[in-house]
Order: structure tokens, then C-alpha cells, then sequence
């Protein structure tokens, strides 16, 4: 097992957010997590990165207990594209994804990364020397996702890739999604885009006011009736 959450407990305050979470990531997968705002999806990204704490429950990754720094995390082989982007605004394109290899020394090995990186988003390419801020939604995203793949972590949490972008990026990321998987990267996606999101993952978990209610492989999910209908916004989403 590459990933394994069990029993998580996480509040804000005295809201609950996450109320005993239970999920797995094997190596080599796409999971995807599906639910309505403020289900927690964030919140469980944020915890397993380590910039929230949980209350209980534990994260391990190759059978290692996370409870470090987040910067601890990213060295352990965990990256994270959160959402909204956030790139560094009034840094080049170029000098973004350089930070994602920050912890990294092995010089020769980041150069071969980067070109990586250039040959799955060649728009990025053609705007290496650019402000990241003078970007478009669909770039600032493409650079976001890149400058995780620069940490040349193992598992790669993605949250909300697709949020505001016009329908042909929509298509453009999830294409990219599915190419980096080829490259051997397991993927954690947190996904408003029920469809999209269900369409190329292996395994799927819906999550709902802080709870798992269902889970299973992403085209049983993707049947389910009362899916189908939460996604159509008919009613919610319950045990079944």
C-alpha cells in the first residue's frame, strides 16, 4: 500500500471536518475523491501534506507514519497542486518550477525533470522567462502541476485541477492527468468534475459532510443511481 488514511479525525475550531476518514492510494493508481463543497476534500489533502493536524486517526505512506512538517513530507515523495493554483506571481515561469526541486541536489537528474516538464506542457516552454502572474487560469495550472512533477515525488495529490477553466482546458488537463500516470505516478485527485474525474480514475471515494459513504472502482461508482443524481444535484449522496 503506497497511501493509507485511517480513522482520520479532523476540526477547525469547533467544526468538524473530517469525521473518521478511512481511505487507501496503491501504487501505479488514479483515486479519485468526489463530493459537494465543503464535504472536506481540502481538508483531507491539507492533513495528509501536513498543513492541518489531525484531532485522531493517522496517515502512513509506505507504511510510514506522516505526522512531520510538510516540507518533510514533499522529501518524503508526497507532492500536492492546490487548489487555486498559487503560483508565485512575480516570479518567471522557469523560476516556479525550480522551487518545486528546492530540497533536491541531484543536479543532473532536476535538468532531466525540467525538460520533462517542458515536453508534457510546451506552452510552458514557450513562456519560460515569463511573469507567472501574466498567465492565463490554464497555464497558471499546467505550471502548478509541473512544479509538483519538479519535486519528483511518488504520489502526487491533486486538488481541484479543473476548477474555472474553460471546457477544452478541462479536456487538456485530464489528458495530462492520465500522461502523468504513464510516467509511473500514482495520483490522489480531489474533483469537482464528477464525470471527468470518474472517467480516468481506477478507484473512487465520495465523500460527504466529512464522512466516506461510498468507495469502490471509479466505473461502479460512476453507475451508482444515487450518485447520478447527487451530481445532477437532485439529492444527496447516502449510504447504500
Amino acid at each position: 500500500m503506497m497511501l493509507n488514511v485511517k480513522d482520520l479525525h479532523v476540526s477547525y475550531g469547533g467544526i468538524k471536518a473530517l469525521k473518521g476518514v478511512s481511505m487507501e492510494v496503491r501504487p501505479g493508481e488514479i483515486v479519485t475523491i468526489i463530493g459537494a463543497n465543503g464535504a472536506g476534500k481540502s481538508t483531507l489533502l491539507n492533513t495528509i501534506t501536513g498543513f492541518l493536524k489531525p484531532v485522531a486517526g493517522e496517515v502512513t505512506f509506505k507504511g510510514q507514519r506522516l505526522g512531520r512538517t510538510p516540507a518533510r513530507i514533499v522529501k518524503l515523495g508526497i507532492c500536492h497542486v492546490p487548489e487555486g493554483r498559487l503560483v508565485f506571481a512575480n516570479l518567471t515561469v522557469q523560476d516556479n518550477l525550480m522551487l518545486g526541486a528546492y530540497l533536491r541536489s541531484d543536479r543532473k537528474q532536476i535538468a532531466l525533470d525540467l525538460e520533462r516538464v517542458y515536453e508534457l506542457f510546451p506552452r510552458l516552454r514557450e513562456r519560460t522567462r515569463q511573469l507567472s502572474g501574466t498567465l492565463s487560469g490554464g497555464e497558471q495550472q499546467m505550471l502548478a502541476m509541473g512544479r509538483a512533477l519538479m519535486t519528483n515525488g511518488e504520489l502526487v495529490l491533486m486538488d481541484e485541477p479543473s476548477l474555472g477553466l474553460a471546457p477544452l482546458l478541462v479536456k487538456t488537463v485530464f489528458d495530462i492527468i492520465r500522461e502523468i500516470k504513464a510516467l509511473g505516478k500514482t495520483i490522489l485527485l480531489v474533483e469537482q468534475n464528477a464525470h471527468k474525474a470518474l472517467e480516468i480514475a481506477d478507484r473512487a471515494y465520495v465523500l460527504e459532510q466529512g464522512h466516506i459513504v461510498k468507495s469502490g472502482p471509479a466505473h461502479e461508482i460512476a453507475l451508482d443511481p444515487a450518485v447520478r443524481a447527487a451530481y445532477l444535484g437532485t439529492r444527496s449522496v447516502t449510504q447504500g
